[in-house]
């Protein structure tokens, strides 16, 4: 893809190149109307300002762009470092940008990443993108999914089979005597979580006598997990749950802490189930039972996924990696 110059602009616009970068670095020196004129123009060609195209090389920048939706989660941090294995391995850097949860901050990194021309784009998604994906896609930056599935079928993506998560965590449970389940998780608008719930829904259903209360939660943090587990502890013996599914590790680290500061035993009164097996899940206060996605992985066959797209090596088919669940059971479901 030609990379846009100032010249380019300058003619686009019918000013002089001057008057461009006058218009671009020091608005105050023309008027208004030329202003406008200049950043129309700029915008409808893709124009990179000088100071991000001095850091290109060779016309390339050398960069592969990526948002996760909280890097403050292990997950995702140990997603970015298996992409970063993948690009540091084909000479190229990550620029990661983290949503915590926010659509805008979301779509304002992938308008970044547009901007400073990066190669290529790995894409969590936390809300709806498909304009500003388009929009990439459209500059000829290609786009590769992490963690979710394009339902266009457009887009190549790494994914995890988080509704046969949901019903391996939920099964576990049944399986060891418990009848009252509750899912805990944030935000069922995200994908991720309600499939989590839909797993976990199947499995529930096809136990006769068991029943499941979703219960949501502002964020999936360890503090939330303490205060909603405080404050099912304060529930009658009757109306708590014997059995929890979470929609993430710290979420469930924080709310197997919760129930034990009010006296409810875990496993023994209340079973609990993490999603992720992040590194913590195994050396928490009561170790936890978690259904392990292999993060890493999943970021580097995403990375891989799109250098070849870069590299023009990618066959036909859009490469569609879907990643399977693995429970890994420990103390927090099973009594010694």
């Amino acid at each position: 893809m030609k990379r846009v110059g100032i010249r380019d602009v300058a003619e686009r616009a019918g000013v002089s190149i001057s008057t461009v970068s006058n218009a671009l670095n020091r608005p105050h020196m023309v008027s208004e109307r030329l202003v406008d004129r200049v950043r129309s123009a700029a915008d409808q060609l893709g124009y990179v300002p000088l100071q991000a195209a001095q850091q290109l090389r060779a016309g390339r920048s050398g960069l592969l762009g990526m948002t996760v939706i909280n890097i403050a989660n292990p997950f995702f941090g140990d997603m970015v470092a298996g992409a970063e294995d993948a690009a540091a391995a084909a000479g190229m850097r990550v620029l990661v940008g983290n949503s915590s949860d926010d659509v805008g901050k979301e779509r304002d990194h992938l308008e970044l990443f547009e901007r400073v021309q990066v190669e290529g784009a790995l894409v969590s998604p936390f809300g709806p993108l498909e304009p500003w994906l388009q929009r990439l896609r459209g500059r000829g930056i290609p786009v590769v999914l992490v963690d979710a599935i394009d339902d266009t079928g457009e887009l190549p993506s790494v994914s995890f089979d988080d509704v046969a998560g949901g019903r391996l965590a939920a099964e576990h449970l049944l399986a060891t005597g418990r009848r009252r389940l509750a899912f805990v998780g944030a935000r069922e608008e995200v994908r991720q979580v309600r499939e989590r719930l839909q797993g976990t829904r199947l499995a529930v259903a096809a136990q006769p006598g068991a029943t499941l209360e979703p219960i949501w939660t502002a964020r999936t943090t360890s503090e939330l997990g303490v205060a909603f587990g405080e404050q099912l502890a304060a529930r009658s013996p009757a109306d708590l749950p014997d059995g929890i599914v979470t929609s993430n590790d710290h979420l469930a680290i924080g709310l197997v802490h919760g129930l034990i500061s009010r006296g409810v035993r875990v496993p023994d009164d209340v079973a609990v189930v993490g999603y992720d097996d992040i590194e913590f899940a195994a050396i928490a206060g009561v170790p936890l039972t978690s259904v392990r996605q292999p993060a890493r992985e999943m970021g580097r066959t995403a990375a891989e996924l799109l250098l070849a797209r870069i590299g023009g090596t990618a066959g036909s088919d859009l490469g569609n990696v879907v990643y399977r669940p693995e429970l890994i059971v420990r103390a927090s479901t099973m009594s010694a």
